[in-house]
């Protein structure tokens, strides 16, 4: 049985960008991807550091951006939910 990860993907990647962990943020990304039932290597993966929304306990946050390679639309649903926040 799989280990249950309470945070979220745009979470875990904040945190490897703070903690200097940034080069395996793209595996972990593709390895979400592959959880989904989508080819990692169909997408270039970019990030994006923004500052975090009044009121968090962030002060930075990374966003995920999809990029299809093919040049076709990311699904909307796909890339709300690599971003998703809770």
């Amino acid at each position: 049985m799989g280990r249950m990860n309470p945070y979220t993907l745009q979470l875990q990647i904040t945190r490897m960008f703070e903690q200097g962990q940034s080069f395996f943020a793209t595996t972990k990304v593709q390895e979400w991807l592959q959880e989904r039932k989508h080819n990692p290597l169909d997408y270039d993966i970019l990030f994006h550091k923004k500052p975090a929304p009044p009121g968090s306990k962030e002060v930075m946050v990374v966003e995920i951006e999809l990029r299809r390679k093919d040049g076709q639309p990311v699904d909307p649903w796909l890339q709300e939910q690599v971003n998703f926040h809770a």
